[in-house]
């Protein structure tokens, strides 16, 4: 008989972070803020977002942030980002955050969520994007 709740896998490829949770990032009980986890999540989009535009973009919306389970002290927590979409000036990009156990092997998704970028130039006005091609190595990475 199948397990009717198979464990999820980590989406393919490298993660676009991968750090290490520690004391300062955590409450009193030793769990991770969601604001931390959060912030690593948009540093992963822009990474995503400033390697597809070639150059600045300023995140503009999250949407869908979902919290499955708690991040602990020590925990490797990997972050991986992908383009959904593109516009004119703006970028979707699909986040999700997993975590292992410092001693352990056993992964599982903590948060997903889906960011919202616009390129802008110098002046911080929005600017063209490179349109979207299944041959962009950051194309629909994970699938929020």
């Amino acid at each position: 008989m199948s397990d009717p709740n198979p464990p999820e896998l980590p989406p393919v490829g490298e993660p676009a972070i991968r750090i290490t949770a520690m004391p300062a990032d955590a409450n009193p009980s030793g769990d991770i803020f969601g604001g931390w986890l959060m912030a690593q999540m948009d540093m992963a989009a822009g990474i995503i977002a400033a390697r597809h535009c070639h150059g600045r973009a300023a995140t503009i919306a999250v949407e869908g942030m979902k919290f499955h389970h708690p991040v602990h002290i020590g925990d490797e927590v990997s972050v991986y980002a992908g383009l959904a979409s593109v516009g004119r000036t703006s970028m979707v990009i699909n986040v999700e955050a997993w975590r292992r156990a410092r001693t352990g092997d056993e992964r599982e998704r903590v948060t997903q969520a889906r960011f919202f970028f616009v390129a802008i130039d110098e002046d911080r006005r929005p600017r063209h994007v490179p349109p979207l091609t299944e041959a962009d190595p950051s194309y629909a990475t994970p699938n929020v």
